[in-house]
């Protein structure tokens, strides 16, 4: 019989695989799990083994709840929860998108039960629902000048632009429209998870592709929609720069003339990763258009007030 020996200072197979076992369950924890979609879609690229090795890496990654997601700018375009759904799409056409946010005390690490939680988007040529009559452009509107001020002003002036800039960055806006297209608020189920299914954002000038997200607590249910309480976390979720050009080449998105902002090029993105908002991604490489199914954890302190 032949012996085998381990040698000094190094772990044996079933030491490995106990304390594996024992990573997966502490950043399972807190880890997202898909709700209400298939495991159909494969990752960005890759074999079924990077698929489940980019898995575990977001799931730990996940699992630092003690960072807080990024507190970020409310922007120009909110309404008010009065859309009780987690089917957002209506007929506004895209590549599907299967969102699942998981809401945590970032102190606790415990999940947030029946939270509300806003999303809304632009369409895919960079429209938001409420405010049509803005266009794509983030609300800057009008055109711009072709020739530069001279001298220095002399008096005070009586008539500032009211909309906001371009990149979105502006004060709220009232609706101009009943539309309410890529709105809406659902709550979170006892394991902190909210689904949504919607469409692959598109873009406008000045911003990044982007989704707007809003968590409340302590307020109450009602026929009407979600009433009191405060908003713990005003936030936006973005996506990398492979997805979306990807989606670049599908329609509508190609019809989409407006000028691009990139990740990296975008005033807002906090350029922290997933705890400012970075999406964890799941799609065919080759056949984006059957579909994304996007994921994160969000970090928030419910005792506080952040209403952007």
């Amino acid at each position: 019989m032949t012996e085998t020996h381990t040698p000094t200072g190094a772990q044996s197979l079933e030491e490995k695989r106990k304390l594996a076992r024992r990573t997966v369950l502490a950043a399972g924890s807190v880890a997202v799990t898909a709700v209400g979609v298939g495991s159909a879609f494969a990752a960005s690229d890759g074999t079924a083994a990077e698929q489940g090795t980019e898995a575990a890496a977001a799931s730990a990654s996940e699992g630092a709840c003690y960072t807080l997601t990024s507190e970020l700018v409310e922007g120009p375009y909110y309404i008010d929860a009065d859309k009780l759904r987690q089917d957002v799409t209506e007929d506004q056409e895209g590549i599907p998108l299967f969102l699942t946010l998981k809401v945590i005390d970032a102190d606790t690490c415990k999940p947030l039960r029946n939270a509300a939680v806003d999303i809304w988007h632009c369409n895919a040529t960079g429209i938001y629902s409420g405010y049509e009559e803005m266009g794509s452009g983030g609300g800057g509107g009008g055109t711009p000048p072709t020739d530069a001020p001279t001298g220095s002003p002399t008096a005070t002036p009586t008539d500032l632009p009211s909309g906001p800039p371009p990149g979105g960055g502006g004060g709220h806006q009232e609706p101009t429209d009943d539309t309410r297209y890529l709105r809406g608020t659902w709550h979170t189920d006892r394991h902190g998870h909210v689904a949504f299914k919607t469409v692959f954002p598109g873009w406008y000038q000045g911003r990044c592709v982007h989704i707007h997200v809003k968590v409340h607590v302590d307020g109450e249910w009602t026929d009407a929609g979600y009433e009191g309480g405060h908003t713990c976390h005003t936030g936006q979720l973005f996506f990398d720069e492979k997805s979306v050009l990807l989606s670049a080449e599908v329609e509508p998105y190609a019809s989409n003339t407006t000028t691009r902002t990139t990740l990296d090029e975008d005033t807002i993105y906090p350029d922290n990763g997933h705890a400012g908002g970075l999406l964890y991604l799941r799609y065919d490489g080759h056949h984006i258009a059957r579909g994304v199914h996007a994921q994160l954890t969000l970090g928030v302190e419910p005792d506080d007030t952040n209403d952007g």
